[in-house]
């Protein structure tokens, strides 16, 4: 019979494999350098891309959460690299889009040879090849391009805009369908969000680009082991939907991976479904985390998984409508000890240069404790964002707005 685990020792494992389980007066340098960053991408496995920026673009915020206020240079170097100092993180569709060190980014490139990335691919090339042609020649040119850059140079007129969706020119197609199946990578990410388009070995290390592309099983079961190693413990679904691979191929890694002693079937109390325990997981007695989380940090991403473990039914909620909204817009969970505590809606005004509370709602059993601990780690971000004060919004709502508020006058 597997053994047994307790909730609080899968939150604890969790939270630690995540590298966020340290005091952070104790555990975040007074000064982040690559070193840090690089142990810390080692560790979670990878960054996922979002555009929305209320706060601070979605891959900078899991950094902060781990290693306190840095600078996002270290990341912006990490992203694009030099000829020297060859990138550190590649982007490619791993949990959604994501930056993945250049190793892993190998281990999807199985992707770009499957029926899926094909079918895009062909679909786009034999409508419009003079477009696909002459898109990877401008490209090959000029690289690296964004989309808009590209579509200026071809001298296309542009779709008219019907709706608030996507409106992709045929240069866009033709780069994303040429990305899908790796004739093109993304270079970078502008200041406006613009991927910037390149050939692989303008990208790409070139050991990592001369390696032969892994068999597909192989390649899922390095993929299952990186993300059990940024679990601790999970499900089949939890490890799957880190580099979102399916339940079957998942399931069978994992099963290799039992066999060779690389996991360990657990349970979890409470969970219907088994678990498994990478080897190298650290089981402590206790944490003291302290962080704000962002909606697609790798510790919440997976929102069954955050139910199951933290008991928090979490969702971001800048996709409901206004009207239907429960806690807020850009809504952030508060991670203290080994629990989700509460969660809080922020926006950076930069404008006004202050970071706005615009609710705070704790979550049930919540300690006394949490208005304080939050209001030092609001504080934390606003100097990360360079941000002089945190502003409790007037018609600000939820439970814990007092606490913090008053927490706040004596922090600084």
């Amino acid at each position: 019979m597997p053994r047994t685990l307790t909730l609080a020792q899968a939150r604890r494992i969790a939270v630690t494999a995540q590298g966020l389980a340290g005091a952070p007066a104790q555990t975040r340098p007074p000064v982040v350098t690559m070193a840090h960053l690089q142990r810390m991408i080692d560790r979670v496995g990878l960054l996922q891309i979002d555009s929305v920026n209320v706060l601070a673009r979605a891959h900078l915020l899991p950094v902060v959460a781990r290693l306190g206020p840095y600078d996002v240079a270290l990341l912006e170097r990490a992203t694009t690299g030099t000829p020297a100092r060859p990138r550190r993180l590649v982007e490619y569709r791993a949990h959604e889009a994501a930056f993945v060190p250049p190793r892993t980014f190998q281990l999807l490139r199985w992707r770009m040879q499957g029926p899926r990335a094909l079918r895009w691919y062909d679909g786009v090339a034999s409508k419009d090849p003079e477009t696909v042609a002459a898109v990877l020649d401008i490209v090959a040119e000029h690289g690296p391009v964004t989309a808009a850059q590209v579509h200026d140079l071809l001298g296309h007129e542009r779709p008219e805009k019907v709706n608030w969706g996507w409106n992709w020119t045929a240069a866009k197609h033709s780069l994303e369908a040429m990305l899908a199946v790796g004739r093109v990578a993304s270079a970078y990410r502008n200041a406006s969000f613009e991927r910037a388009y390149d050939l692989p070995e303008r990208v790409l290390p070139a050991d990592v680009l001369a390696e032969d592309v892994l068999p597909q099983d192989e390649a899922v079961r390095a993929l299952v082991d990186i993300s059990a190693r940024a679990h601790g413990v999970a499900t089949v679904r939890g490890l799957a939907d880190y580099f979102r691979l399916s339940i079957a191929q998942t399931s069978d890694a994992v099963a290799r991976l039992v066999a060779a002693g690389d996991l360990e079937e657990v349970a979890v109390a409470g969970w219907r479904r088994p678990a498994y325990l990478h080897p190298e997981a650290r089981r402590p007695r206790a944490t003291n985390a302290r962080a704000l989380l962002a909606p697609f940090d790798p510790l919440v991403f997976e929102r069954e998984r955050t139910l199951e473990l933290f008991g928090m039914h979490y969702r971001i909620e800048i996709y409901t409508p206004a009207a239907q909204r429960q806690f807020g817009y850009y809504v952030l969970p508060f991670l203290l000890g080994d629990e989700l505590v509460a969660r809080v809606d922020l926006k950076a005004d930069r404008a006004a240069g202050v970071l706005r509370l615009r609710s705070a709602f704790a979550q049930p059993e919540a300690p006394t404790a949490v208005g304080h601990e939050l209001a030092q780690e609001l504080r934390v971000m606003a100097d990360w964002l360079d941000l002089p004060d945190v502003t409790v919004d007037a018609d600000a709502a939820g439970d814990l707005i007092g606490d913090v508020a008053q927490a706040l006058t004596g922090v600084r």
